[in-house]
């Protein structure tokens, strides 16, 4: 007699990643040499877990919810009698709207690598914390009231110890621990990314991100294994106990998801530019899980622009191409009543709707073609091709009389670090809107259709004549003067030629090899790292390579010499929450 047994959890909430129907429910079958042998419905049984708390807060405006549990009320449920459990109720069949999307998987299954945590990177101690209703503010708390120090071996009441593990790079990663507890004594298991002055910073959920990943697990008597559900990320685990007056005598683990990659080897590099693909490479693969994330702290979210960049790294070291074609393909399902395709996917988050996303999977379409793991681009255009044509439609019809794109309403011009001007009508944002309707019409070419996006080019180049001012371009008609990543959209786009190419070249590789990241007077607003693929896109048109190269050796340099292991999402992240593992920055991968 076999059991089948399904632990499912899910708090309510909808984040970047999932987008909560109001529905909740669990579909699954078996097959045995290619037919259905089992399946879920009304003959399955089900019983509610009262161990887990129904009242939690979310990780972040990003994420689903923290784990609260009491395990003296969890029952084995692998091994109970389940005869007086509930039958299951049906709630949609398998054909219903819920499961609309369900597919086979795209992209290659994780595996799972657990690794033992020897030694901690600092230990601390002091007086336990009354609970509070957010695990998160009593690890702040405990951990203002806990000093350095060595942990007891047995834990008295009324004290608590801290163990901090660094894992030497940021990871998705899940704290387990085994332990001796007289129940009732209470672990948190946290997560953090970075060092303030040396010391760890835990997130504060009262600044903008409301990071609060601190999962509380509440103790039953005796020897026990504790680990989380979801996978959260960190480079720092942190382990907070409760004294109940016995010896814990713990034994820290964390399960590693690792995509597997078919890697080609990278080709010889001076040292400075191997120590950057090397964290480069590092970064790329934290940031593969079921697809392409954009960092594994903070959001682990598939951001549609992201992808971008981030299958540029991906291509340099493997031909794999289901991450980029999963992007692809969410991001067409994902299309909405007028057209526009979502920003974060699969759902579309309304505060992150970003108008250039959209002009970002145009360029992968168009990136298939080069990509060594697509045998057939053609294929996946025509598969596509009626998304592409509703969408240039429906951003055609946000042109003004002057020919320029205005950003539809309710919508972010783009998403970027840069301080950049987004006074409208604004030059990157028009130059985006260009480059993607020459990519559609080389497309369209190609596959035989008939489409007019090569005269829209054409009249848009025209119309951006009047963001060229007196002293130059301007990121908006008398606006400020053009950005570095607006001088090499120009470039890229063809807008400018002849001299006036290489001398805006000459600016954009000046800016980026001058080291302040702040404004310079005189010089183009500095682009983002990971806007710096356009300005390398730019250059790479005009043959610039080595450029290429000086600009990553100096800016991702800079990096390896201060020591970081992984790609940080923008020049500073000194901000709340700022993420030290991103993938959209990593991007030098492949241009190396």
């Amino acid at each position: 007699m076999n059991r089948v047994a399904v632990q499912v959890y899910s708090p309510g909430h909808s984040h970047f990643a999932y987008v909560h129907r109001g529905a909740c429910g669990l579909i699954g079958w078996l097959e045995v040499d290619g037919k259905v042998a089992l399946m879920t419905g009304p003959q399955w049984k089900t019983r509610r877990d009262r161990s887990w708390s129904d009242r939690v807060e979310r990780v972040s405006i990003y994420g689903t919810g923290v784990e609260d549990r009491d395990l003296r009320l969890e029952e084995d449920w692998l091994e109970a009698d389940a005869s007086a459990w509930d039958a299951a109720r049906v709630v949609q069949g398998a054909q219903g709207p819920i499961w609309q999307s369900l597919r086979p998987r795209a992209t290659v299954l994780p595996l799972e690598e657990v690794r033992v945590l020897e030694e901690p990177w600092q230990v601390r101690v002091g007086g336990s914390v009354a609970a509070t209703g957010d695990p998160h503010t009593d690890l702040r708390k405990a951990f203002s009231v806990s000093k350095a120090g060595a942990a007891p071996a047995l834990l008295p009441k009324g004290t608590s110890s801290i163990w901090v593990f660094d894992l030497g790079e940021s990871r998705a990663c899940l704290g387990g621990v085994e332990l001796t507890a007289a129940g009732g004594e209470r672990l948190l298991v946290s997560y953090a990314e970075k060092l303030r002055e040396g010391e760890l910073l835990l997130p504060d959920p009262e600044t903008y991100c409301r990071m609060r990943p601190t999962d509380r697990f509440t103790l039953r008597p005796g020897r026990q294994v504790v680990e989380g559900f979801t996978p959260r990320g960190a480079r720092y685990l942190v382990f907070a106990l409760e004294g109940g007056g016995v010896s814990p005598a713990p034994k820290f683990h964390t399960r590693l998801p690792v995509t597997p990659v078919v890697e080609r080897p990278l080709p010889p590099l001076d040292p400075v530019l191997q120590r950057v693909a090397e964290m480069c490479r590092r970064t790329t693969l934290a940031c593969l899980q079921d697809g392409f994330v954009d960092g594994v702290w903070r959001e682990s979210s598939l951001w549609l622009g992201d992808a971008v960049a981030q299958d540029w790294a991906l291509r340099g070291i493997s031909d794999d191409a289901r991450p980029l074609l999963f992007a692809i393909d969410m991001a067409a399902e994902g299309a909405d009543a007028e057209g526009l395709l979502p920003s974060v996917l699969p759902g579309e988050v309304p505060a992150y709707a970003v108008t250039d996303y959209n002009f970002s999977w145009v360029e992968l379409l168009a990136g298939c073609a080069t990509h060594p793991g697509v045998a057939e681009p053609e294929v996946v255009w025509q598969r596509h091709w009626g998304i592409l044509v509703r969408m240039l439609e429906r951003m055609a019809s946000f042109r003004a009389a002057d020919g320029l794109l205005r950003n539809p309403p309710g919508r972010r011009l783009f998403l970027d670090w840069s301080p950049m001007s987004r006074v409208e009508p604004n030059l990157t944002l028009n130059l985006r809107y260009l480059h993607a309707l020459r990519l559609a019409a080389g497309m369209a070419e190609k596959v035989g259709r008939t489409a007019d996006w090569a005269e829209q080019a054409g009249e848009l180049a025209r119309a951006l004549q009047g963001h060229r001012g007196p002293d130059g371009w301007t990121e908006s008609p008398g606006g400020e003067a053009a950005s570095q990543l607006g001088l090499a959209l120009l470039v890229l786009t063809g807008v400018v030629d002849g001299a006036e190419t290489e001398g805006l070249a000459d600016r954009i590789v000046a800016r980026s090899l001058d080291l302040r990241d702040g404004p310079v007077e005189g010089q183009p607003a500095l682009a983002s790292p990971f806007m710096h693929h356009y300005l390398f896109l730019a250059l790479q048109r005009l043959g610039r390579r080595t450029d290429i190269h000086a600009i990553i050796a100096a800016r991702w340099g800079r990096w390896v010499s201060e020591g970081r292991v992984t790609t940080p999402e923008n020049w500073s992240i000194d901000f709340p929450d700022g993420s030290a593992c991103h993938g959209f920055s990593a991007h030098p991968l492949g241009w190396l």
